[in-house]
């Protein structure tokens, strides 16, 4: 075979790099380039239940697997999709969004087809995308599309952002020279430059040296941009005090004898601000400092001393150095710590939270309880999504096995978007290892924006947990504003009858309302083992909050109020 189509062409790039489930849904626009996708050994096609579903789903996917594609239709397919597309833009998850467009003679015809605007316009929706895209591309010639396919695929996966690829109808089965995929695409990242790369380390070493009570603060780009490694040596080289924010959860191992928990400004525990707050130098590893993820711009350091390592600049103080990245400075960063600290005396890290005292087994639950006892579930290199709303507070106070993976979207904090992620996640999971638990809490108000995906987990027999929190509406939004008006009500669901209804066979569905019923569960051997899908309801009152969110919704309710 000397020849291949575009449309295969494609997919066999993305077999390359092991992204191997594609999400999205069928239009007339796409379907030629879905009827590619099956000619490639190990590649599968979910097919969601809609396009924002799929966006959700693909961005879970790849926040496990590193990127991710997604293929809708033209217009009303491909615009369905773009909040997910934005909050993977926000949050940095690399994203591929094939759009299948109308043919080339279609468009330079201006005909007026359906799923258009009905003024000739065919590049309209391209534009929206290209504002949270890193790049956009619309292939227009068959010659040069492998070339953009290779260069679209590199930016989503080295850049970490969302890609728009239009590919015409009418070119899916062009034909192009089957030795191009022989040479692999380049994924590596472009080389610092060496003078201001050596600098910068220089600099850092300095500033350490004369440091006393030096902090590590993990965030969520030291997982998004592959530092994780880099920093936990970096812990373990140096015994600096180590931190993560909320969204930084799973960057650092939390059962480190170094870790002292998570920093959110003025909401973190007294013993943790103090800590961080107190540190004569912070290197800070991966920051989005966004207002969930700060306590509303609430961060305090006592010290200008501040380090920033980000995957496209450094920060030292008030000078940036653009362009010079963190995975090379970490890298070459803990080669020559070593001699910088080794008389360095380690600071006391906080305590852990101390674990629930004994109650009851009637006790009602309620959300302290709850996610302080959480940690005790959990397993080693769990995958675990929290909702934005309690389930994203909340989980701030659990702490994570070695391993574990954390997925809460704290900057774009679209509600509903776990509902779908899950299903991305759980497919990369099984990729991954098929032993390996995804669990999930929402909310019951998140949930009936994307429960229609869980029709798709059920074809696809993937077995994630689904803590869906009852608390009787939106509860995040009561405590901000509204606690008893009609907008924040919804109307109430037969949770424990979702699994059925959609399909599923072999499933567990159980609702537990009670400290003692919660750990009777939790700690079944049959429970613990992801052999299932399973539907677990946690009965929870209406205004019953971790004592974080209270203060976030206090502080955003007092920014909301100002003139």
């Amino acid at each position: 075979m000397s020849q291949v189509t575009l449309g295969r062409y494609l997919f066999e790039r993305l077999n390359q790099i092991k992204i191997q489930t594609i999400f999205g849904l069928p239009g007339d626009f796409n379907l030629p380039l879905l009827d590619k996708i099956y000619e490639i050994p190990g590649m599968r096609w979910v097919g969601n239940a809609n396009e924002l579903n799929a966006a959700y789903a693909a961005d879970g996917y790849a926040r496990i697997k590193g990127m991710s594609c997604m293929i809708t239709t033209f217009g009303v397919g491909e615009l369905s999709a773009l909040n997910g597309i934005a909050g993977s833009y926000a949050e940095h998850v690399g994203v591929l969004h094939v759009v299948g467009v109308p043919s080339l003679e279609a468009q330079a015809k201006k005909l007026l087809l359906h799923h258009t605007l009905g003024d000739g316009d065919f590049n309209a929706f391209y534009r929206m995308s290209s504002e949270i895209s890193e790049t956009a591309v619309m292939i227009k010639d068959v010659t040069t599309a492998p070339a953009e396919i290779d260069r679209c695929i590199k930016t989503a996966y080295v850049m970490q952002r969302p890609v728009y690829l239009g590919l015409p109808v009418n070119l899916v089965n062009a034909m192009v020279p089957v030795s191009l995929l022989q040479t692999p695409i380049d994924l590596s990242l472009r080389p610092n430059d060496a003078d201001s790369e050596s600098e910068v380390i220089q600099t850092i070493l300095e500033m350490v040296k004369q440091a006393k009570n030096p902090i590590i603060i993990a965030d969520a780009c030291a997982s998004r941009h592959d530092v994780k490694a880099e920093t936990e040596k970096l812990i373990d080289i140096t015994q600096f005090p180590s931190f993560v924010t909320p969204m930084g959860k799973g960057s650092i191992n939390e059962q480190h004898p170094r870790f002292g928990g998570v920093y959110v400004g003025t909401l973190t525990r007294p013993e943790v601000k103090k800590a961080v707050e107190s540190a004569d130098l912070i290197l800070s590893i991966g920051a989005l400092l966004s207002d969930f993820n700060t306590g509303s711009f609430s961060y305090n350091y006592e010290t200008k001393n501040v380090i920033e390592f980000h995957s496209d600049h450094t920060k030292i103080k008030n000078a940036v150095y653009e362009g010079i990245q963190m995975k090379f400075v970490l890298s070459k960063l803990i080669t020559k710590i070593g001699e910088v600290v080794k008389n360095y005396k380690p600071v006391a890290v906080p305590a852990p939270i101390l674990a629930n005292p004994k109650t009851s087994p009637e006790t009602p639950l309620r959300q302290e309880w709850l996610w302080n006892q959480l940690g005790n579930f959990l397993q080693e290199g769990d995958i675990v999504l929290t909702e934005t709303g309690t389930s994203a507070f909340g989980i701030n106070q659990t702490y994570f096995p070695k391993n574990t993976y954390g997925i809460s979207q704290v900057l774009w904090g679209s509600i509903g978007f776990t509902g779908g992620c899950v299903l991305g996640a759980a497919f990369a999971a099984e990729e991954i290892d098929p032993k390996k638990r995804v669990v999930l809490f929402i909310g019951d108000g998140s949930l009936q924006l994307t429960v229609q995906e869980i029709s798709t987990m059920v074809n696809w027999n993937l077995k994630p947990y689904l803590f869906v929190l009852n608390n009787d509406g939106y509860t995040i939004e009561r405590l901000i504003h509204g606690p008893t008006a009609q907008y924040n009500e919804i109307q109430p669901w037969n949770n424990l009858e979702l699994l059925s209804t959609f399909g599923a066979k072999d499933y567990q569905a159980v609702r537990v309302a009670t400290t003692g019923e919660w750990n009777i569960l939790t700690q079944n051997p049959e429970f613990n083992q992801n052999s299932k899908i399973r539907m677990i309801e946690v009965m929870l009152p209406t205004m019953d909050a971790p004592s974080n969110l209270i203060s976030q919704a206090e502080l955003t309710a007092s920014i909301n109020a100002k003139q």
